[in-house]
Parts: structure tokens; C-alpha cells; sequence
């Protein structure tokens, strides 16, 4: 059995996140975490809110609220927003956790001792009539490049062009819409990373399963230009974690916080001391995953994420933990994915543009939006949500496909048979063909399902349950029962179990609908089909089972039409 660490991307607090950001991290971690626990692996899925930084701080203030009242506010509002989809996470952290203060504290410490932080004094823009420095992305005015008039001071979201404070035009405090700024000198931490430039190189070369968009994001900010450069850690804000070498005061840092890039990723390390915390669990039980002194040797770790978070995944943490000189586990696998687009445009929480997970929950169940969003999850390319294709999907694949299997057989059984699996007659031709058909795409299946291949897993589990609608078409029980009784309880004992092999094999994609044609079939043995022949047979002659209600409603053209209209503009 082997051990699986499994993170997702950490969402900012600032608001509730679109169906973009789901299909970016959380939810194709859920898809692996869940298959990995099937498999009988031992599984710790960790995600947390990140909630330090400018975005945290702007969203408070437009709140109107204190931004730590917000961020607990806030968090509650994304973890009932998870469930709501179902994500399985073993716990849903805060990147404001004394844990994760106290880590990475720690880790800057370690860094300092190493020789791998440098002080350096350097200028920024300074609002009077706030009477603070101003990061980048409190400082708007128009984009030198494009016109938009609400360009940040690190980038122009419009034209999406890199900014410096400095050039953009009529610049103003985002705060208080100030335009009384200067520019003044201020001393801040440096990670050196550049100097562990040949060793995150050659960590990455060794990385030879990745995908080719994580390796050539991660190439890209090595070599290109001026190659891997040192990155600023901390940052003139009063919400962070205060800046500390380990428990001791750091002399010229005071009333400075770590800059959120730096302690955000080290939060997944910190969820899983909050997380073994929260079960009342010995601290050597959360270090057995993340300290390779402790145990951590033989957990395979895969994060998923959007490929905007490659840069800081790929370099920044892993030099933050080489850096340390101390025994943490790094990353094996790093699964990363383009962009859902939407509807002819881009979705944008900033902007209110697009779906939104609350939305898409109050006009469906979790189970359409899971089975789209991975069936079209952007791999190899930036995928876009249409309505039309959304339609289209949900009525073939979930109504059509599989919830007509469901409903067609038990359905029948009932009428003919009761609502007990039926004895009597033996496989012939039809069922050892199919049953050798499933027996190879389900294999196939796992394979992809390891691979992380999200899109291909579920095609291959759609072609599993078109082979049993079409071996319903091919042997037509309700027909053969009129002349051979005996052969159409064979069908019908086949098909039933069927029901409960797709649960188990669907699970990971449509955990509700698997519960119900699980619950249907009175079977609360869920073990992955590693025989399927036998898995085949796993409802004996005189088994119960009870028809479920309709697994997946159609989607109709006025339904279609209504939410189009709904979200065609900004989030209300």
C-alpha cells in the first residue's frame, strides 16, 4: 500500500471562487485523492484558504469589516462551498494558523542561518494620505500599454502586460484614491533563490513524468532573460505573519509581514499539523508525511494546480525547503492545468465574470458540474464552458448513458423478476465477451486514472457504461424473457450487478450518484474491481435491491436559455 500526500492549490480568501478555479486545483485533486482510497491507499488530502497579502486586505476593507473577522468569515463560507461539491479533504486549513506562523518562522530562520537571505533596501511608493507603503497591487491608474484605466501596479489585467508602480499612468492609491504618492526607501527580506539555481535545475530534470506545460513553465523562469532571480519575502502590510527568524525578533524587520507567495505554500506543510491537531493526534503522526526522517520516505506527494502557480510551486517553495538544509519532503508529481474559459471570454473573480461555485450549486447538484468540468478538464490546452456543450454533455453522458442504464434495468427486474437479483440460466457468448470487454477498459481506466489523466479517464469510464447500455440493446432482456426465461434472468443478473460496478468506478467522479446506485443495490461493499469477473458476481441470486430514484434530470432548452441570460453579465 502506499502512501499518498495530496495537495490542492490554496484559494485566496477574497471572495467565492468560479468554476475556473475549481477545475484548476481542487477538483482534480478530489478525482485522485478519491481514487487513491479506493484502491485502499492511504490517502491525506490537504487544502487550506490563503489569507495574507493585498487581496485579502482590499476585500476586508470593501467589506467593511476587520480583515481577520473577514478571513474566518470567509473560510466558512469556501469549506461549506467544498462540501457542497463534495471535495473529500482530510482537512481545509488557514494560512493564518499559529501552526503555520510558527513554520514559517521557522523556515526563514533556516534560511537566514544558510546564508540565503539578503537584506536589501530598495524603493517603492509611498501614500501620504495613507500613511503607509503601498504594494503593487494597491497602487491602480492606466496602463501605459492598453488605456485601461484600472491597470494595478503589477499588472494590467485588461492586456494582461507586467507592470512596475512606476509606469503606469496617473497612478492613485487603490486604499483611499489618493494621487499624492512618492517614492521612498524601504529595507526587505530577499530569498536568494538564485543561488540554488543548478540544484532546482537539476531536481526538475529529474522530473521526467511531468507534464510538459509544469517542466517548461519551470524552465522558462530558470533560463529565460536573467534566468532564476532573487524574490522579495516580505512586505510593509499589517495582516501577515509577523517577520521572525524562528522565535527571535529580526532587528530592522519590525512591523513588516512575510509576503503571502512565501507563506502560502508553506501552509501545506502547517495544515497537516493543524490537521492532526484538530484529530488530536501526536505531532510525529503529521510529520511521518512531510519529514523524511520521520517516515516521509516512502509517500509519493502530488500537488495540482493552475499553471499561473507553477513558478512558485516548481522554485520558490522547493528552494524555500532545500534551502532549509532540513529534511522535508518534496514534491513528486506536480499536476498543472491551462484555463476555463467562459463563454466566449474569461472568467475573472475580480471582474464577476462567469459561474461561481455557490451559483452553480443552487441550480444543480454537484455531480453535473463534477462530470463536466473533469470530462473537459484543460490539459493540453485552455478548454472554454458553453451552455450548449454543458447541455449536451449532462443529457448524454450522465442522462442518457448512465442514468438510463440504471433506470431501464431495475426497472424491468422489478416488473419481472421483483426486486431481488434472479436466479437461473448461464452466460453465453454475449456475457463473456462483455465481461472480457470490461475486464480490458477497466484496466485502462486505472492506468489513466493513475496517470492523472483526467480527460482520458473519463472517456474510458463513459465507454464502460456505454458497453453495458449497448449489451442491453444487443440481448434485449424484456424480449428474451418471453421465450427463455432462464437466459433473460442471466441478463438481468449480469446487468444488475453492473449497476454496482459502475457505482464503484464512477465514484470518484459522481460520488452522489455512485452513493445511490450503491444504496440501491443494498451493497455497502465499495472495493475496487481489480477482478472484474468476480466483481461481476458480487450480487448473489436473492439479493435485494431497491429502484433509484432518477439519477440525472434532463436539462432542457428553457433551462439552458434561463442561465445563459443569468450569467451573461457581472456576479450580483
Amino acid at each position: 500500500m502506499t502512501r499518498h500526500l495530496i495537495t490542492s492549490a490554496i484559494p485566496y480568501i477574497n471572495g467565492i471562487k468560479h468554476l475556473g478555479n475549481l477545475i484548476g486545483s481542487q477538483l482534480p485533486a478530489d478525482l485522485y485523492a478519491r481514487y487513491q482510497r479506493a484502491r485502499g491507499n492511504e490517502v491525506l488530502f490537504l487544502c487550506a484558504t490563503d489569507e495574507h497579502g493585498t487581496p485579502a486586505e482590499l476585500a476586508a476593507a470593501r467589506a467593511g469589516k476587520p480583515v481577520a473577522q473577514y478571513c474566518a468569515e470567509m473560510h466558512a463560507v469556501q469549506a461549506e462551498i467544498a462540501r457542497g461539491f463534495r471535495l473529500s479533504f482530510d482537512h481545509f486549513g488557514r494560512s493564518s494558523s499559529p501552526q503555520n506562523h510558527a513554520l514559517t518562522q521557522h523556515f526563514a530562520g533556516k534560511l537566514a542561518e544558510n546564508g540565503l537571505i539578503a537584506e536589501v533596501t530598495e524603493s517603492q511608493v509611498y501614500s501620504k494620505a495613507d500613511g503607509r507603503f503601498l504594494p503593487d497591487r494597491y497602487i491602480e491608474g492606466t496602463c501605459p500599454n492598453c488605456g485601461y484605466d484600472r491597470a494595478r501596479g503589477d499588472q494590467c489585467e485588461n492586456c494582461t502586460k507586467q507592470l512596475d508602480p512606476t509606469d503606469l499612468i496617473d497612478p492613485r492609491s487603490a486604499i483611499s484614491g489618493s494621487t499624492d504618492l512618492e517614492v521612498r526607501e524601504t529595507k526587505h527580506l530577499y530569498l536568494r533563490q538564485s543561488k540554488l539555481k543548478d540544484e532546482l535545475d537539476a531536481w526538475i530534470d529529474s522530473k521526467t513524468d511531468w507534464p510538459v506545460l509544469t517542466t517548461s513553465i519551470a524552465k522558462k523562469w530558470l533560463h529565460d532573460g536573467e534566468g532564476l532571480r532573487d524574490r522579495g519575502i516580505t512586505r510593509d502590510l499589517d495582516w501577515g505573519i509577523p517577520v521572525r527568524k524562528g522565535t527571535e525578533e529580526w532587528p530592522g524587520m519590525e512591523g513588516k509581514v512575510f509576503y503571502v507567495w512565501f507563506d502560502a505554500p508553506i501552509e501545506y506543510i502547517a495544515c497537516a499539523a493543524e490537521w492532526a491537531e484538530a484529530g488530536g493526534l501526536p505531532e510525529a503522526d503529521w510529520q511521518r508525511w512531510w519529514r523524511t526522517d520521520k517516515g516521509a520516505d516512502d509517500v509519493r506527494y502530488t500537488q495540482f494546480m493552475g499553471k499561473d502557480n507553477v513558478p512558485f510551486h516548481t522554485l520558490s517553495f522547493p528552494a524555500t525547503i532545500i534551502g532549509s538544509g532540513e529534511p522535508w519532503k518534496l514534491v513528486d508529481h506536480l499536476k498543472s492545468f491551462n484555463y476555463l474559459n467562459y463563454d466566449g471570454g474569461q472568467f475573472s473573480t475580480s471582474q464577476g465574470r462567469g459561474i461561481f461555485m455557490d451559483q452553480a450549486l443552487d441550480i444543480l447538484p454537484p455531480d453535473y458540474w463534477r462530470w463536466w468540468l473533469l470530462s473537459h478538464a484543460p490539459e493540453s490546452s485552455d478548454a472554454e464552458f458553453t451552455w450548449e456543450n454543458f447541455q449536451a454533455s449532462v443529457n448524454k453522458d450522465l442522462a442518457d448513458v448512465l442514468g438510463n442504464f440504471v433506470s431501464r434495468i431495475t426497472k424491468f427486474c422489478r416488473s419481472k423478476f421483483g426486486e431481488t437479483v434472479p436466479d437461473g440460466g448461464t452466460f453465453g457468448p454475449e456475457e463473456e465477451a462483455l465481461i472480457a470487454d470490461l475486464t480490458t477498459r477497466t484496466a485502462r481506466y486505472a492506468e489513466m486514472m493513475e496517470a492523472m489523466e483526467v480527460r482520458k479517464s473519463a472517456q474510458e469510464l463513459r465507454a464502460i457504461w456505454a458497453a453495458g447500455n449497448e449489451y442491453l440493446q444487443t440481448v434485449a432482456p424484456w424480449s428474451t424473457f418471453k421465450t427463455d426465461p432462464q437466459a433473460a434472468a442471466a441478463q438481468t443478473r449480469l446487468a444488475l450487478n453492473l449497476v454496482r460496478f459502475y457505482a464503484v468506478l464512477s465514484a470518484p467522479f459522481v460520488p452522489d450518484a455512485a452513493a445511490a446506485m450503491l444504496a440501491g443495490m443494498k451493497s455497502e461493499d465499495a472495493s475496487w474491481p481489480d477482478d472484474v469477473p468476480a466483481a461481476l458476481a458480487a450480487l448473489p441470486p436473492g439479493h435485494g435491491f431497491e429502484v433509484p430514484e432518477v439519477l440525472f434530470a434532463k436539462i432542457t432548452d428553457e433551462n439552458r436559455e434561463a442561465w445563459a441570460e443569468r450569467f451573461s453579465g457581472h456576479r450580483d
